[in-house]
C-alpha cells in the first residue's frame, strides 16, 4: 500500500506480509537445506536462491482472533511449499525463527515470518516450472561458499539465516539451537511484526 512520501520525494511503500520455510533434511554428515532458483524474470529477487515462500494472501487467514496473523503466515508457507517444491508440510511441524522486513527504497517490500521444518523422510521436489525453475540441497556451509565464489545469489535474510545454521550438524543440534535462541528481528522491535500473535 502506498503512503506519503518522505522528505526525500520517494513514495513510502507499506511491507506487505509474506512468510518463508527453511526446509532441512540430515544429510552424511551435517544438515541439508532445500533452495529453489527463482525465474530471472521475476520483478522481486529474480534470479536468487531462496527458501520456498510468498506473499499472505487474504484467504490464509482464519476466522478466528489471536493468532490469526501468525497462522495466515503458517497457512501461506504451507500453500506455497506446495505449489513451488511439491511439498506437504503441516503448521505443526513449522518453528518460527525470525522476521524481517524489507527496508525502505526499494519498488516492493515484505514483513516476512521465517520458519524451519525438519523432514524426517525422502521427499521428491517438483518445481513448479514458472516462478522457481530448479531445486538443490546443499549444506549451509556449501551455500555460502558457492555465493562467495559468485555461483549462486542469494537475498540477505537467506544469507543471514544460512551463516546461522552453519554451525548445527544435525536435528539435536538444532532443538537445542532453537531452544535457546529469541526470534531474531529486522529491525529489531519491527513495528510490523505482530509479537502477540504468536503462540506462547
Amino acid at each position: 500500500m502506498l503512503g506519503q512520501r518522505d522528505s526525500g520525494g520517494s513514495m513510502y511503500i507499506e511491507p506487505k506480509p509474506a512468510s518463508t520455510v527453511v526446509i532441512l533434511r540430515e544429510g552424511d554428515s551435517t544438515l541439508e537445506v532445500l533452495l529453489l532458483l527463482r525465474n530471472s524474470t521475476l520483478s522481486f529477487k529474480g534470479g536468487h536462491w531462496v527458501f520456498p515462500g510468498g506473499k499472505v494472501d487474504p484467504d490464509d487467514y482464519p476466522d478466528e482472533a489471536g493468532q490469526e496473523h501468525y497462522l495466515a503466515a503458517c497457512n501461506a508457507v504451507i500453500r506455497e511449499t506446495e505449489e513451488e517444491a511439491g511439498i506437504d508440510i503441516s503448521t505443526e511441524r513449522l518453528q518460527h525463527i525470525s522476521h524481517w522486513t524489507t527496508p525502505e527504497g526499494g519498488p516492493k517490500r515484505y514483513a516476512t515470518w521465517f520458519f524451519v521444518c525438519q523432514l524426517s523422510q525422502q521427499v521428491d521436489i517438483t518445481v513448479d516450472n514458472d516462478e522457481i525453475l530448479d531445486h538443490c540441497w546443499m549444506s549451509p556451509e556449501q551455500a555460502l561458499a558457492a555465493c562467495e565464489a559468485g555461483e549462486l545469489k542469494l537475498p540477505v535474510p537467506t544469507l543471514k539465516t544460512l551463516r546461522r545454521l552453519a554451525p548445527i550438524d544435525d536435528f539435536a543440534a538444532l532443538e537445542q539451537h532453537l531452544s535457546e535462541s529469541e526470534v531474531y528481528l529486522f529491525p529489531p522491535e519491527s513495528p510490523f511484526y505482530p509479537s502477540h500473535c504468536v503462540p506462547r
